[in-house]
């Protein structure tokens, strides 16, 4: 019964080390390579997009003529995802998806907002503006996230 004990405690602190707390989590900085990833693209497409003061590039097609979400708003947006090279991660229907602006990465908090109802464009997102240094399904950590993008409406 002793040995039973025994062995119940050495796996409890064990089970309890916190060594990984010591060992910081260092963020990698993507900015430049995201920046540069970007203008290629934007360059060999012959795109001009704007971009924002966090450098969020995007490409409005149609500014549209209804309703201008806010961040706080809830949208139905019709989409297509993928990355500079092509490949489609992400699309939904002709429909689109509902969803609140504050539930999504910050590249649409911020981009949606540029178009109106029934408008549609593109969104150019770095990675500290989607997922940052986090692998999230298909999408590896770093990446720079293209959205096509209709408004269908504003709720």
């Amino acid at each position: 019964m002793k040995y039973t004990i025994f062995a119940f405690v050495i796996i409890l602190f064990v089970s309890c080390n916190t060594s990984t707390d010591n060992v910081p989590f260092v963020e990698r900085d993507y900015t430049e390579a995201n920046e540069q990833e970007i203008t290629k693209y934007l360059e060999d497409n012959n795109l001009i997009a704007e971009k924002s003061d966090t450098g969020l590039y995007y490409i409005i097609d149609e500014p549209g003529t209804g309703a201008q979400p806010t961040a706080d708003d809830n949208v139905t947006v019709a989409y297509k995802g993928y990355f500079t090279n092509g490949t489609v991660f992400d699309e939904s229907s002709a429909n689109g998806v509902s969803f609140g602006l504050r539930q999504v990465i910050q590249g649409w908090t911020e981009g949606i907002p540029y178009f109106k109802e029934g408008g549609s464009g593109t969104l150019l997102i770095p990675a500290h503006l989607g997922y940052g240094g986090r692998t999230i399904g298909p999408i590896p950590a770093g990446s720079v996230l293209l959205f096509d993008v209709k408004l269908i409406s504003v709720n």
